[in-house]
């Protein structure tokens, strides 16, 4: 159990490849973590882009983005707001200020497999392939190492029964 600051919001950092599911999944606990946790936001990585108008996808141009959305994160939690922000942000050192920086921090890691990532969403793979920008193809991913949840996506379950096993284990470890 992850003892949990009740003056500050939870931070519900959903990482993995880009395609992974991890949005999809973050909007489909978005209730239930509303109700059971109180206020909360959802937010995923190409949401914050477009907001501020964030470019850039080269490793040095996500680490500065990264640090962007670390803050932000920050920001909103500590005005005791729940976020749950869906973002590739595979780089270690990112992960690593989160859980030292931000009280109730939640690492989930959706794994998942490039390959079906690839079969699954060919036309964006293509294209994002060319411009040398995909994270596990042309950027070398920092997989999580000691993620608190792992949902494994292989895209044999609908992503509804991946969400309750998620909630499962949020609860549990917040319980």
């Amino acid at each position: 159990m992850k003892n949990i600051n009740k003056k500050k919001g939870i931070l519900f950092w959903i990482t993995g490849l880009s395609g992974s599911g991890k949005t999809t999944i973050g909007k489909k606990i978005y209730k239930e973590i509303t109700k059971i946790y109180g206020p909360t936001l959802i937010i995923s990585g190409d949401n914050i882009r477009s907001i501020f108008n964030l470019k850039g996808y080269n490793y040095r141009d996500r680490l500065e983005v990264l640090k962007k959305y670390t803050k932000f994160a920050k920001y909103i939690t500590n005005q005791k707001i729940n976020l749950i922000f869906a973002v590739v942000g595979l780089v270690e050192k990112t992960r690593r200020w989160n859980k030292k920086n931000i009280d109730n921090y939640v690492e989930i890691y959706i794994k998942s497999n490039l390959k079906n990532i690839e079969k699954l969403n060919r036309k964006k793979y293509l294209k994002q392939k060319k411009t040398g920008t995909v994270i596990g193809i042309n950027i070398k991913p920092e997989y999580p190492k000691k993620p608190d949840i792992i949902i494994n996506n292989h895209f044999k379950e609908p992503t509804d029964k991946l969400a309750k096993k998620l909630l499962v284990k949020i609860n549990n470890l917040l319980y």
